[in-house]
């Protein structure tokens, strides 16, 4: 199977962190219904402007045109990557998401556009699809976030035609050490506010550890 990658490493400086976490436990442990709101109707609007900042914006534009046939796009989140379709090479795009929130805005920009798109409302760990069914899986911004990630990717794995490709774009660990080490110092805080995602998972070698080949790969640093 071939995959196309533009893995983008970051890295945040946050200051102060100590104190953070402990605001963001107190507000788990004593304020869990506040929590629930920024999960429910802060943090969709939160992911659906910063995964549409212009850097990714161009990433997107790069990888999603190569989507073919009956594809499944695993974290659809709220529907970014839906204009760079080309509607002339897709039969049909199930467009797959926890989040009610996220499908809702999804569904506006489907509604728009000459695409056939269904939406599945469930996590990647179990894929309410047919086995060898799919021609294309397009994942972007999606493997960093999914809490049982190796069960997630052994679904994609079981969709996916044999012939089929998977085309992701993901940012994660860092091949340099002092990079690395800022990951791994922010990380646990970063997934309190940002939806689970992590930021030093290595994409490719939890692909590879699945069982499939990598047949391109790019790698570069979000510029700014």
């Amino acid at each position: 199977m071939g995959f196309t990658d533009s893995r983008v490493a970051c890295v945040s400086v946050c200051n102060g962190l100590d104190w953070f976490n402990s605001l963001i436990d107190e507000n788990n442990n004593k304020k869990g219904r506040e929590m629930k709101l920024y999960d429910r109707y802060i943090l969709p609007k939160l992911l659906n402007c910063t995964c549409g900042l212009k850097p990714i914006r161009y990433q997107r534009q790069k990888v999603v045109p190569l989507a073919q046939g009956d594809i499944l796009e695993v974290g659809i989140g709220s529907g970014l990557n839906l204009p760079y379709y080309e509607t002339s090479k897709v039969k049909k795009i199930w467009g797959l998401d926890p989040s009610e929130e996220l499908h809702e805005m999804a569904k506006k920009i489907a509604s728009e556009l000459d695409l056939n798109v269904e939406f599945l409302l469930n996590g990647a760990e179990e894929i309410p699809l047919l086995n060898d069914s799919v021609d294309t899986v397009v994942i972007t911004y999606t493997l960093c976030s999914i809490p049982q990630v190796e069960e997630a990717i052994q679904e994609i794995k079981r969709v996916i035609k044999p012939e089929g490709v998977m085309i992701f774009c993901e940012h994660g660990m860092a091949p340099d050490e002092n990079t690395l080490k800022w990951q791994e110092r922010i990380n646990p805080y970063w997934k309190k506010i940002a939806g689970g995602c992590n930021i030093n998972r290595d994409i490719p070698n939890l692909i590879e550890s699945a069982g499939f080949s990598i047949s391109q790969l790019e790698t570069m640093y979000l510029p700014g």
